[in-house]
């Protein structure tokens, strides 16, 4: 009986392991099909390089993929408060938002190192 116990909590902790490196894998954010998604939705306003048309719309090129899909999801959700970005967001399935976020965070090149207030 201790056999088949020990047996069995071994196969539920290796098919757990199995299933979090596979949905990990299955998330993986990708920045080709997040340019090709920011091309259709973002530039208009942010730019393709992320830089923004002008100074009223935030920079995102270089900015942190965690922090862009938090504040994504939370204009998603109504808990984040912008009536343009609301509606952009609740077109982006979570994939879309994990790409665009992803894509934008490879463009180091423009990214904002100024903070300074003007």
């Amino acid at each position: 009986m201790r056999r088949l116990l020990l047996k069995n909590s071994f196969l539920k902790k290796s098919l757990f392991l199995a299933l979090l490196f596979f949905s990990a894998v299955g998330f993986a954010a990708d920045a080709s099909l997040g340019k090709a998604k920011v091309e259709q939705v973002c530039a208009t306003c942010h730019g393709l390089d992320g830089m923004g048309i002008d100074d009223t719309y935030p920079k995102l090129a270089g900015q942190y993929a965690d922090y862009m899909e938090q504040s994504l999801r939370q204009y998603r959700s109504g808990a984040r408060k912008n009536g343009i970005m609301a509606g952009f967001a609740a077109t982006l399935t979570d994939e879309d938002i994990a790409n665009v976020s992803a894509y934008y965070s490879t463009l180091k090149e423009n990214r904002l190192t100024d903070l300074t207030i003007k």
